[in-house]
């Protein structure tokens, strides 16, 4: 049975569904509220939280075709992608999990079928193993599925025994082979061929059992779970009767994409399945927020972006070319993910800017690194070249690797490392990720939120903490946390910050500084003044003031949400938020500085919206139905299978849990205050609405009223004014610098009475403080005019400074350069220079040595004339 990658995909599907299996979609590569991973790197990532059991969800089965990137942490195949079968930065990982439901007898069943009678695999292709104390799992498959023994195989490393991390969720795996035949080399997994072709695995059964403890312990977890992952590239194919995953459909036709692109026939160039494979996670990477930078996931993407250019350059690739094959991706992919549509024009404009900012410094970090290894000794790039080529041209240490590896060299990665100090360690920033989570604090309440309708109620206090440790009491002073099982206090998310106010109990009161979650609890961080204990009934106070001043803002990065789309075009997508009583902040995707004239209809926009005085409505909706009604989807937010939909009249409509004005015209006034870029292609407008809008609104027009006085005029008319003012002062300066220009020609004119001869050519050295060091230039050119054949040297000394200038006729610069020249004094004065065989320029820093050095003028150039 052939079938294409589109089919496989939708077969997975379907057979699970109907086996009670919850369909879910992708989460994004970025992983919401994950410290521990750079990117969506496994299937099971955003159930995570389910299996810990700090997460519930209305199913107990599911399946998903999960998009991961692995370029980077602990999971990095970056260097791999390209040279072998089945290494990519992108694939998709097909899974099946169960959260406490079924177990291993049943997850066994579930996949051989579907390989066998969906699939049509024949058995005796397949072979499997266990960990090999399994015995449970050996028996599944021999006695209920039917595998002969000798296909059944123990393995007793960690292949076989999968962890979430140091601690927490593991268990024993069971994977399943695909055999490619005895024409291909390589042998079981376990053997010393193991590394072959032959043998490839495509489905890896984890049976999620034990609980791990910090200090080794296996502790039964109390609802075994499953989670499985079979990569979508591995079984298209074989399903397609193909060795390697660059050869299914989907590369195939990429890899043909970027043939065209690059202007090339040869269809089994190892560039071409690079380019190909990095085209993917380039485009998903950017769809779901990340933007090209120095650190992070920032840094990561572009290193895969410019390890694809390089290899497109390495083609002979002679214009930019990568952002063209986000089309040809859409085409085979969009389908899939419509988000990769919706956002295609964002794509190709980030992959644009960036391959044209390399492009700039590609070809001569490439002539510099071919000329290294041209001269080569030995088989090594040392480490200093290694981190020239990064400082200087952008080249990551990977990229300069795959190009010393085609020459058959390796690099000096010891080297390099302690060359790149800070640089590096900023660069690495993002890979430091770890945690043990059975030593995260855990609060096992759920705290009802009351504060969308009431800003006091009351509450009982659930648990007290203290020094991140769980306590009775909070005495006089002591700082801590407070978690009621009511409060109309709002947690800090999806960009607003958390409410304050007091808790009032019987033996005094808690003063509320920030709310924060804490698991599905709410966290009252503050102090006690008085006692409080647990147990105690709460009367929970918000800061009404504070809460009303968030309300303002918070609706109103709604409404410009909503306003740049319809000024700046629909590529717009939000990429953070913060909402505080004082101001409100909003980072959107854009390529470009926001003109002064955006800026006026945005802020007119927004306030048109608030004059409107639409009334917010809320409503909760599946979250697949309210992203089909149109809602917006907050960047980096992790929403619940119920989302809450907030409307403000026909203009926004987006998935929100904060708390809101209820009209939009209780904002009052919305008044931006800043517009900046804060990453390539990411901008940011800050703003402030009500109060503080008036406040600034003020303060400007005071200004505005002072400059009318200083200027001597009105203030309509401070615009007119200052323009004259700038006119007469250009015209002015234009005045005094042709004075000082005819003043410094007759001073050069009196100089060469100073003139000396030296071996029969006129040379004049002199120090000519108080003149401007623009002017020397000028100077040069007049006194070589009027030398006819000979050499200027001049010197101006001021404010802990030195500029120099030597001028060479041309008749003289076979003999003498003015580079060489200048760079002579230059060095005796703390500086270098530089310039034409006939004028150079210098400078320096050490003005008390310049007397000494114009005198040794003389002797330097007697050597040479």
């Amino acid at each position: 049975m052939t079938l294409s990658t589109a089919d496989i995909r939708q077969k997975f599907f379907d057979y699970y569904k109907s086996h009670g299996h919850q369909p879910v979609a992708s989460s994004s590569l970025v992983p919401a509220d994950d410290p521990t991973l750079l990117f969506t790197n496994a299937g099971m990532n955003q159930f995570k939280d389910v299996f810990l059991g700090t997460e519930k969800r209305s199913y107990t089965r599911a399946v998903s075709s999960q998009r991961c990137v692995r370029a980077g942490g602990k999971h990095n195949d970056l260097e791999n992608v390209g040279y072998t079968a089945r290494h990519h930065t992108f694939f998709e990982m097909m899974g099946n999990f169960s959260f406490g439901d079924y177990f291993k007898k049943e997850a066994i069943t579930f996949a051989w079928k579907f390989l066998t009678e969906e699939l049509g695999l024949a058995k005796d292709k397949l072979l499997v193993t266990i960990f090999h104390t399994d015995d449970e799992a050996f028996d599944i498959w021999e006695k209920h599925i039917g595998v002969p023994k000798d296909k059944i195989l123990r393995i007793d490393t960690a292949d076989n025994f999968w962890s979430m991390g140091d601690t927490g969720p593991c268990g024993p795996c069971s994977e399943i082979f695909y055999d490619h035949g005895e024409h291909i080399w390589g042998g079981p997994p376990g053997t010393p061929e193991e590394d072959g072709d032959r043998f490839i695995e495509i489905w890896n059964l984890v049976f999620m059992q034990y609980n791990k403890q910090s200090d080794g312990t296996m502790e039964p977890l109390p609802k075994p779970s499953i989670d499985t992952g079979m990569g979508l590239e591995r079984i298209a194919a074989i399903m397609q009767d193909v060795h390697s995953n660059y050869e299914i459909d989907l590369f195939a036709n990429l890899i043909q994409a970027a043939a065209d692109v690059v202007g090339s026939d040869d269809l089994e160039n190892k560039s071409l399945r690079v380019i190909a494979d990095h085209i993917r996670s380039c485009s998903f990477l950017i769809c779901d927020g990340v933007m090209p930078g120095n650190e992070g996931r920032g840094y990561v993407l572009r290193r895969i972006i410019r390890r694809a250019v390089r290899h497109g350059y390495k083609m002979g690739a002679n214009d930019i070319f990568f952002y063209k094959l986000v089309q040809a991706l859409t085409k085979e992919m969009g389908e899939a993910y419509p988000e990769l549509a919706d956002q295609q024009p964002v794509i190709e404009k980030v992959l644009r800017v960036e391959e044209e900012q390399f492009s700039k410094t590609l070809s001569r970090g490439i002539a510099m690194l071919n000329d290294v290894l041209e001269n080569l000794e030995g088989d090594t790039v040392p480490g200093e070249v290694v981190f020239k080529l990064y400082d200087t041209y952008g080249f990551p240490a990977d990229l300069t690797g795959d190009v010393a590896r085609e020459h058959n060299y390796k690099i000096d990665e010891e080297g390099f490392e302690k060359a790149m100090q800070a640089q590096r360690q900023r660069a690495q920033k993002a890979s430091n990720f770890g945690m043990d989570y059975n030593e995260q604090l855990r609060v096992e309440h759920v705290t009802k939120f009351t504060g969308y309708t009431d800003a006091e109620g009351q509450g009982n206090v659930l648990e007290l903490i203290k020094d991140n440790t769980l306590t009775d009491t909070l005495n006089d002073g002591e700082e801590g946390v407070v978690v009621l099982d009511s409060t109309p206090f709002y947690a800090e998310a999806g960009g607003q910050s958390g409410d304050r106010g007091i808790l009032e109990v019987a033996g005094g009161e808690f003063v509320v500084t920030d709310t924060q979650t804490l698991g599905n609890a709410f966290a009252h961080y503050g102090k006690a003044v008085g006692r409080i204990e647990k147990g105690d009934t709460a009367t929970a106070k918000i800061d009404s003031n504070n809460r009303e001043a968030i309300k303002k803002n918070h609706s109103a990065t709604h409404l410009l949400h909503a306003a740049l789309r319809e000024v700046l075009g629909e590529h717009v997508s939000q990429k953070g938020s913060l909402v505080q009583a004082q101001r409100m902040r909003f980072d959107f995707s854009h390529f470009e500085p926001v003109t002064a004239e955006q800026l006026a209809t945005l802020e007119r926009r927004v306030n048109q919206e608030i004059c409107a005085n639409h009334a917010l409505s809320t409503e909760l909706m599946d979250l697949e139905e309210a992203k089909s009604s149109g809602a917006m989807a907050l960047f980096g937010e992790k929403y619940d299978e119920k989302v809450r939909v907030v409307t403000m009249g026909p203009f926004s409509i987006e998935l929100c849990g904060g708390t809101h004005v209820a009209r939009t015209g209780d904002i009052g006034l919305f008044k931006i205050v800043a517009e900046s870029g804060i990453a390539s292609g990411v901008r940011r407008i800050e703003a402030v609405t009500g109060e503080a809008a008036i406040d600034v609104v003020q303060r400007q027009q005071t200004l505005l009223n002072e400059a009318a006085v200083l200027l001597k005029t009105d203030t309509s008319n401070v615009v007119n004014r200052l323009s004259a003012l700038q006119a007469q002062t250009k015209e002015l300066e234009k005045t005094l610098s042709a004075t000082k220009q005819k003043l410094a020609s007759q001073q050069g004119a009196d100089m060469l009475e100073q003139a000396q001869t030296i071996n029969g050519v006129k040379v004049l050295v002199t120090r000519l403080d108080g003149i401007e060091p623009k002017a020397l230039r000028g100077m040069v050119d007049d006194l070589k005019n009027r030398i006819g054949e000979g050499i200027v040297v001049l010197g101006v000394a001021g404010d802990n400074k030195v500029s120099l200038i030597a001028g060479v006729t041309k008749q003289l610069t076979s003999k003498v350069k003015a580079g060489e020249l200048v760079n002579f004094v230059a060095g005796q004065v703390g500086g270098k220079g530089g310039g034409r065989p006939d004028m150079a320029q210098a400078g320096g820093d050490q003005p008390e040595n310049l007397g000494a050095a114009l005198d040794s003028v003389t002797s330097w150039l007697s050597d040479k004339l």
